[in-house]
């Protein structure tokens, strides 16, 4: 019986694109003599291992770049989505679809096939399992920033907590910004600017609960208002040498009506004069100090 493999993808040998599932082809003759493989989704850890070997044996003679390599190349990626699957049930309570995990997962596995050697004498699980997981968390650290900062200071942020950790268990205290400028070779200026970038990598709910120990409540609770009365200041600040310029009588006139909030009639009888008279000193005075806002403008 001659042996099949579902089809190859059309992809080249050197893509990484996780192949598509591909129908079953009868093999040309420079793939006979491989086993029958059966339905990808019925084929065991143990199988899909001696399969994977066989298969790696062949693809060591077929040259880069064929359709033959490439069928070869993609039937292995098939054979091993289940170590892909394993590696991202790890990362499974994070925000990201598992289907995105997934796809990141397989390009790792095809990264791992394409560096695979038989004569290393490790078994592939083993030599594709560290590259897929370093795939899925470099897809994890590239995109889990809540503000997108350049990849240096992504990748400073991580120098410094680790250099951070490592201080700090020699130094039984929370290193200082010079001795980890000093550890890593850096100025005091970079690393102030890492862990300034840093504080980017998450954020915090406006209604996230405080900690136990921590009697200022929610961060919504901490933020400052927007307060009217500084709108004002300006006015006030300019009023005062105008104000101060005024005859006494019509500033005692605008201290009882805008300070103590007394009424014209109330007025008129505190200084002995008419309610009439008081309104139109008020109003005249009101008019001075709008024309002198207005050549100060």
């Amino acid at each position: 019986m001659s042996p099949r493999l579902d089809a190859p993808h059309t992809e080249q040998a050197t893509s990484t694109t996780p192949p598509e599932h591909l129908a079953p082809i009868e093999q040309d003759d420079v793939l006979a003599g491989l086993p029958e493989i059966p339905p990808f989704d019925e084929v065991g850890p143990v199988d899909a291992r001696a399969l994977s070997k066989t298969l790696f044996e062949r693809l060591e003679s077929l040259e880069e770049g064929t359709h033959e390599y490439s069928y070869v190349r993609n039937t292995l990626v098939e054979l091993n989505l289940a170590l892909v699957k394993f590696a991202a049930s790890r990362f499974r309570s994070r925000s990201e679809p598992m289907e995105d995990i997934i796809q990141v997962g397989t390009i790792g596995l095809i990264k791992a096939i394409d560096r695979f050697e038989l004569s290393r004498g490790v078994e592939f699980p083993t030599f594709a399992m560290p590259t897929i997981v370093g795939e899925i968390k470099r897809f994890f650290r590239d995109t889990s920033w809540s503000v997108r900062v350049p990849r240096r200071l992504q990748e400073l942020r991580l120098d410094l907590a680790k250099a951070g950790d490592e201080l700090a268990q020699k130094l039984d205290r929370a290193p200082t910004v010079a001795e980890l400028a000093e550890r890593l070779g850096l100025t005091n200026d970079e690393v102030v600017e890492g862990m300034a970038a840093s504080n980017a990598y998450t954020a915090s709910s406006l209604d996230a609960q405080p900690e136990e120990d921590d009697a200022e409540g929610a961060l919504a609770d901490r933020i400052g208002y927007e307060d009217h009365g500084l709108e004002g200041i300006e006015y006030v600040e300019s009023l005062k040498p105008l104000i101060a310029g005024l005859p006494p009588r019509d500033r005692k006139i605008l201290s009882l009506r805008f300070v103590a909030g007394m009424t014209q009639s109330e007025i008129g009888e505190e200084l002995g004069i008419s309610q009439m008279h008081v309104s139109r000193l008020l109003s005249r005075t009101l008019v001075r100090l709008r024309k002198g806002l207005t050549l100060e403008e």
